[in-house]
């Protein structure tokens, strides 16, 4: 069964580190009870960088539950405080019961009382290991393709932690997350990319990369 563990929302806010001053809203926090979920994402959710994040084929992040055990192990968090969990990327859904392998663009769930549908996958970003404080964080989340993915909103509706996920549709079972990570990040292929683009589902953003890519590479 696939189902929203945590769900998080939250606001830009600055915060400041050895790097200076930033600021980010993915520093989220887990929300109880049910939350209104329509085109642009969850009630009370804001995106502090509009220039690539906040259309309507982001708007809801989703993470693996799994792959905060993982980044414990390989970096030996044990203590409670110091161990990741669901938000510690700034998503909106901590996932369980579903990875990247186990997701295709395309695909579409009924969650509560909406439907969404899945478009691309998320592109890795400095403001995630800024944020969990480890090194090389960001290259170790590219290699392992422990990227999460996006949703865009089919129709609105109401949506809570605990609420199942069930697939009504997979018009692309070739089409994992997995895979198009895979593609972007480290084994980028012309006859792929080309495929791609033509794909309605994929998200418009990431068909620019996939472009920008491919433009690079004739």
């Amino acid at each position: 069964m696939i189902s929203i563990h945590t769900l998080l929302v939250g606001q830009p806010q600055t915060a400041t580190d050895e790097k200076g001053i930033w600021r980010s809203a993915i520093f989220r926090q887990p929300v109880a009870g049910p939350v209104a979920l329509g085109p642009r994402g969850l009630a009370g959710d804001q995106v502090g960088d509009t220039k690539n994040h906040g259309s309507p084929d982001q708007a809801v992040c989703c993470h693996p539950l799994a792959h905060y055990a993982h980044w414990n192990e390989v970096y030996g968090l044990n203590s409670p405080e110091a161990m990741l969990g669901p938000g510690a990327v700034g998503e909106n859904w901590t996932i369980a019961g579903a990875d990247e392998a186990g997701c295709c663009v395309g695909d579409i769930f009924a969650v509560g009382s909406a439907r969404v549908q899945v478009t691309a996958p998320r592109y890795p970003c400095s403001k995630q290991e800024r944020k969990v404080r480890l090194p090389k964080f960001l290259s170790r989340t590219t290699e392992s393709l422990r990227t999460g993915w996006y949703l865009r909103v089919l129709e609105p509706g109401t949506v809570q932690a605990g609420d199942e996920l069930a697939l009504l549709e997979r018009p692309h079972a070739t089409l994992s997350i997995h895979r198009l990570a895979a593609h972007a990040l480290t084994s980028f292929d012309d006859d792929f990319a080309r495929e791609l683009l033509e794909v309605p589902e994929l998200a418009a953003g990431w068909k620019r990369i996939v472009k920008l890519k491919l433009d690079r590479e004739v």
